[in-house]
C-alpha cells in the first residue's frame, strides 16, 4: 500500500487495528471510487493511516491545511466562517506532495469549488474548510469544531459527539501533554511503562492548575494523577459536578471565584487550559495573576484559551496545543479509533447519498433539509470500531480497564 515504507518503520499493527480493517475492507468495497475527499486531519505521521485507507477506497484525496493561505489576499468574506488553523509537520506535507497528493489552504478549496472542481466529501477538523460546499456533507472530527455547523445545510456527522473520541481525549490528549513538557526538558514525566519517558523522575509535588473538566481536562488531570502530582482543576460549577474529578478527590474551583482563581494560578508550577473556549481566561484578575506568576504555561485547546492580555511568548509554543510540538501529537493507538470513525462516517454520509438516489432524489446537490446539521455518530459504527480496537489493538487492555471511567461530554 501507499506509505507502506514509512509507516512499516514506525508502526506495528496493532497499533493501528480500526484503520488496518477499513483498508482492508475498503479495496475490496471501494465505497469513495471516483468521488474527490478532501481531509483536514492535522497533518502528521499518524494520519497517514487514514489517507492510506481512504485511499485503498477508491478516493481521489485532497489534504486540507487552512493556514497554507492565511495570508491569500481576498481569503477574506468567502472563508470568513472557517474555523482554526491547525498544526501540521512540514515534512510529511513534502511526503504528501511527492506522491502527488494535493495540499491545499481554504482560499484554494473555494476556488476549486468556484472553478466547478469541488469536493463530494469534506472530514473536517476545528471547522477549517465549513466554509465549503461538499455534495455528501462534512464530518467533523472535534467538539470545537461543531459552532460552525450550526446551521449548515449539508448533513454533518460529528466524530467527537460519541465513545470512541473519549480513548483518544482521555488516554492519548493528557499523555501527548505530560511527553510534550518532558521532551522541553521539564522535570517532569509519566510514571514507568509508558513509552519514550525516563522512569526515574515523576510529578510528586509539582502542582498543576488545570483549567477545564471535559473530555480533555479530565485526560490531563487522568495522567497527572498517574504521576502523583497535585492537581487542582478550575472549571464552570453551576454545570453540575463532575463524577471523575470527585471520584478521585480532585479539588475544584469555580471559575467565576476569580480571587480564588488567581490564587491558585500563584501558586501554580504548571497551568495548563482545556476549556475548549476561545479566551476563557482572560478576566483582569486572572490575566495580572498569570503575568505575575512564574508557572509554566500552556494550551491544549485549539483556540487561544489566555487570550490577547496574555502575550504568545509567555506560553509553550506560543499558545498552540502543546502536544503538537511532538513528532507525533497523539500516539497512533490512541487515535487510531477517532481516525477510523471520522472516515467511517464518511463512507456512511456516501452510502446515504446513493439511498436518497435510489429513492429517486438527486444526489447531486446538498442532501435534504432534514438531515442538515450536526449528527451523532450512529453506536453500532461505535460499536464495531471499539470491538476491533479492544480485540486486536495493542490498548485493548487499557482500553477495557477505562471503558467504565471515561468522562463524560465536555463542560
Amino acid at each position: 500500500m501507499i506509505f507502506d515504507e514509512i509507516v512499516n518503520d514506525a508502526y506495528e499493527e496493532r497499533e493501528y487495528p480500526a484503520l488496518l480493517a477499513l483498508a482492508h475492507e475498503w479495496s475490496g468495497t471501494r465505497p469513495f471510487r471516483a468521488l474527490r475527499v478532501l481531509v483536514a486531519t492535522p497533518v502528521f505521521r499518524n494520519t497517514l493511516l487514514q489517507y492510506r485507507a481512504l485511499i485503498a477506497g477508491g478516493a481521489d484525496l485532497v489534504v486540507g491545511v487552512a493556514g497554507l493561505d492565511s495570508g491569500h489576499e481576498g481569503a477574506g468574506a468567502d472563508a470568513s466562517n472557517a474555523g482554526a488553523e491547525m498544526p501540521c509537520d512540514p515534512g510529511i506535507v513534502e511526503v504528501l506532495r511527492g506522491t502527488g497528493i494535493p495540499v491545499i489552504g481554504v482560499q484554494e478549496a473555494l476556488e476549486m469549488e468556484a472553478a466547478g472542481r469541488g469536493f463530494d466529501l469534506i472530514l473536517d477538523c476545528a471547522g477549517q474548510f465549513s466554509a465549503c460546499h461538499p455534495r455528501f456533507g462534512f464530518v467533523e472530527l472535534t467538539r470545537s469544531g461543531v459552532q460552525f455547523y450550526e446551521k449548515c445545510e449539508h448533513p454533518v456527522y460529528v466524530a467527537d459527539s460519541g465513545i470512541v473520541k473519549r480513548i483518544e481525549t482521555c488516554l492519548g490528549t493528557g499523555e501527548g501533554y505530560v511527553r510534550a513538557l518532558a521532551q522541553l526538558g521539564y522535570d517532569f514525566c509519566l510514571d514507568s511503562g509508558i513509552d519514550g519517558l525516563d522512569s526515574g523522575r515523576d510529578g510528586a509535588g509539582k502542582k498543576f492548575v488545570v483549567f477545564g473538566s471535559g473530555k480533555v481536562g479530565q485526560g490531563i488531570v487522568l495522567q497527572l494523577l498517574r504521576s502523583r502530582a497535585d492537581v487542582h482543576v478550575v472549571t464552570d460549577c453551576s454545570r453540575g459536578s463532575c463524577a471523575f474529578l470527585d471520584a478521585n478527590g480532585v479539588p475544584v474551583t469555580d471559575c467565576n471565584d476569580l480571587d480564588a482563581v488567581a490564587s491558585l494560578v500563584r501558586g501554580a508550577d504548571f497551568v495548563v487550559t482545556a476549556t475548549g473556549v476561545k479566551s476563557a481566561l482572560d478576566r483582569p484578575q486572572v490575566v495580572e495573576a498569570l503575568l505575575a506568576s512564574g508557572a509554566v504555561l500552556a494550551n491544549m485547546g485549539v483556540e487561544d484559551e489566555y487570550g490577547p492580555g496574555v502575550p504568545s511568548s509567555r506560553v509553550l509554543a506560543e499558545k498552540k496545543p502543546l502536544n503538537f510540538i511532538l513528532e507525533e501529537p497523539t500516539h497512533l493507538k490512541y487515535i487510531d479509533a477517532s481516525l477510523a470513525l471520522h472516515a467511517a462516517l464518511g463512507e456512511l454520509l456516501v452510502n446515504e447519498a446513493r439511498e436518497c438516489v435510489a429513492g429517486g432524489q438527486d444526489a447531486r446537490g446538498p442532501m435534504p433539509a432534514k438531515n442538515a446539521g450536526p449528527m451523532d455518530p450512529p453506536s453500532e459504527l461505535e460499536q464495531r470500531i471499539l470491538s476491533t480496537t479492544m480485540q486486536d489493538g495493542v490498548i485493548g487492555p487499557e482500553l477495557c480497564e477505562m471503558l467504565g471511567g471515561l468522562p463524560n461530554e465536555s463542560d
